[in-house]
């Protein structure tokens, strides 16, 4: 049942809050509009009509007991004006109409047949104001008029009106105190939201006590987040600093001598600068100095496609399915699909790039053939430093498993992540780099 019924609730904050704050008010209103309404004003149409049975029956009496119609007159004239009715005998037949939304009319109807013999019809629609009631006398018809105020309490509706009307206007005030409370989480909540997308953006501690302190929380943890990744990029990239230095003086060194080891040792202090190269890139994978721009993804697809062909890679592009434009950190995001391709090139012959867009996401697809990951291993494959080779021959290249690991790290700094498949179009493996739109 609750399940059932949890489909139909909403889910964000503010309909949520908007259901609490208007259910207890119909559910008040329709409480005192059954109790109040129903009983009392229906106990106060029971006692005046009451009232006027009384009179109406003494009237249909004297007129049953005259012998002719001109003494039933007679009889009843005295008691046209003391009573207050508007008599007519002989008469035209009363015909019966009741409005649906009249709430005590045919309580007064009822209360009038049972206590008044021979009434033929009561008419409350003709003349608002007024109550028709037809009788059957042995003189023909008779028709009486008397005043609406006497049978039943003066416009009911009126108090439906009044708690209606002030059930809106407190409503519409709540819901503005409940706007002005949960605008700041609504702050808070894109803040959080930007800064998983590696984006800074500026929020002010306001609100209720409670949503400063989680807000003070967010704006600490986002200080010391901020000061990690600068702490550890500053520290690698000094570290990269202090070995290019000897780095250069052996290949200046390298460069005097002449001897048959000389390739093998320049090759060896190649492969170490672009391990120092490796390094500060992972450092830099996470960091937030790079800004955010409007790009097209499939044209960002493109450039990666035209950089891998003129470094001599042979990467395909695939589908191009993006139809709009994204907030995307384009350095990063390159270095992301340039490790993403050149690991495929490295493992596999044909590589193929794609563009691909869900419902609520946005995947650079790169494909391969080359001999895949297990699945038991894909989650140890985004861990930096990891060596598969068992399942992808690290001979083939001189990588230290940062490769995934920095690809990994730019889609968290977007608010994605990097998901590992086999590849149904080339039988590799399928590395697809998942941002959120």
């Amino acid at each position: 049942m609750f399940l059932w019924l949890k489909q139909f609730m909403p889910r964000g904050l503010y309909g949520r809050a908007a259901l609490i704050l208007i259910l207890p008010i119909v559910a008040l209103q329709l409480v005192v509009s059954v109790v109040f309404i129903q009983r009392h004003f229906n106990r106060i149409t029971v006692q005046m009509t009451h009232a006027v049975v009384v009179e109406l029956e003494y009237v249909t009496r004297l007129v049953n007991d005259a012998p002719t119609v001109d003494l039933a007159q007679a009889a009843i004239s005295p008691l046209i004006v003391p009573l207050a009715l508007d008599i007519q005998l002989p008469s035209d037949p009363v015909e019966k109409s009741i409005k649906f939304t009249d709430l005590t009319g045919h309580l007064v109807e009822q209360q009038l047949e049972e206590g008044v013999m021979n009434i033929s019809a009561v008419d409350l629609r003709t003349e608002p104001s007024q109550v028709i009631i037809g009788f059957d006398t042995r003189h023909g018809p008779m028709r009486v008029s008397l005043s609406r105020e006497r049978v039943s309490a003066t416009n009911p509706h009126q108090l439906l009106v009044l708690m209606v009307g002030t059930g809106l206007l407190m409503t519409v005030i709540a819901y503005l105190f409940l706007r002005n409370q949960l605008r700041p989480i609504r702050r808070l909540a894109r803040a959080a939201e930007a800064f998983g997308k590696g984006q800074v953006v500026p929020y002010k501690l306001a609100g209720a006590t409670e949503v400063r302190a989680a807000g003070k929380a967010f704006l600490d943890m986002r200080g010391r987040i901020e000061r990690q990744i600068e702490q550890r990029t500053l520290m690698l990239s000094g570290i990269s600093h202090d070995l290019r230095t000897p780095l250069t003086r052996l290949k200046l060194g390298l460069s005097m001598i002449e001897d048959e080891t000389r390739g093998e040792l320049e090759r060896d202090v190649d492969d170490m600068a672009r391990l120092v190269d490796t390094f500060l890139n992972f450092a830099r994978a996470e960091a937030l100095d790079d800004p955010t721009e409007i790009l097209d993804p499939n044209e960002l697809a493109r450039d990666i496609v035209d950089k891998c062909r003129r470094a001599g890679q042979e990467v395909q592009l695939g589908a191009l399915q993006a139809t709009e434009l994204m907030s995307l950190r384009r350095i990063p995001i390159e270095r992301a699909l340039e490790n993403l391709t050149g690991n495929a090139t490295r493992y596999g012959k044909n590589v193929m790039l794609s563009v691909l867009q869900g419902r609520g996401d946005l995947r650079f697809v790169v494909e391969d053939d080359g001999p895949g990951i297990p699945v038991s291993d894909r989650s140890l494959a985004l861990k930096p430093f990891a060596r598969l080779d068992a399942a992808r021959n690290q001979n083939n290249g001189s990588g230290v498993g940062l490769g995934l690991a920095i690809a990994s790290d730019i889609a968290r700094s977007h608010g994605g992540h990097l998901r590992l498949g086999d590849s149904e179009t080339l039988g590799g493996l399928k590395a697809e780099l998942v941002i959120p739109l």
